[in-house]
C-alpha cells in the first residue's frame, strides 16, 4: 500500500496562487496513478486532476482547466498541484489519492489510497 500526505494548503485572496504537494511512502516502486480531489462542506467529493505513472496522461476537471497544473516526480515520490487564478469556488479540502495501475482515472471509486486532506480557502 501507499501512504499519502498533503501539504501546502492555506488562505489566499481571489486571483492568487497556491502549490499543493503530496508525498507518497510505502510501496512506491510499483506503477500507480495519482489524483487530486476536493470536497466543500455539504458537497460531494469531486475530481480535480489525475496523472499516470509515466506522466504521459493528464486529465483535468473542466472547472480548473487552464488554471491548475498537475505534475509528478517519481524519483521523489511526489505529486504537485499548482493552482493559479484561484476563485472562491475553489475553496475546499483537497485530497491526494492513488491506485496501482499504469493508467489513470477520473473516478473516486477507482482510488484505493487517500491522504488526510489539506484546506484551501480563497477569499473574495
Amino acid at each position: 500500500q501507499v501512504q499519502l500526505v498533503e501539504t501546502g494548503g492555506g488562505l489566499v485572496q481571489a486571483g492568487g496562487s497556491l502549490r499543493l504537494s503530496c508525498a507518497a511512502s510505502g510501496r512506491t516502486s510499483s506503477s500507480y496513478a495519482m489524483g487530486w480531489f476536493r470536497q466543500a462542506p455539504g458537497k460531494e467529493r469531486e475530481f480535480v486532476a489525475t496523472i499516470s505513472w509515466s506522466g504521459g496522461i493528464i486529465a483535468y476537471a473542466d472547472s480548473v482547466k487552464g488554471r491548475f497544473t498537475i505534475s509528478r516526480d517519481n524519483a521523489k515520490n511526489t505529486v504537485s498541484l499548482q493552482m493559479n487564478s484561484l476563485k472562491p469556488e475553489d475553496t475546499a479540502v483537497y485530497y491526494c489519492a492513488a491506485y496501482y495501475t499504469s493508467g489513470y482515472s477520473r473516478l473516486r471509486s477507482t482510488y484505493d489510497y487517500w491522504g488526510q486532506g489539506t484546506q484551501v480557502t480563497v477569499s473574495s
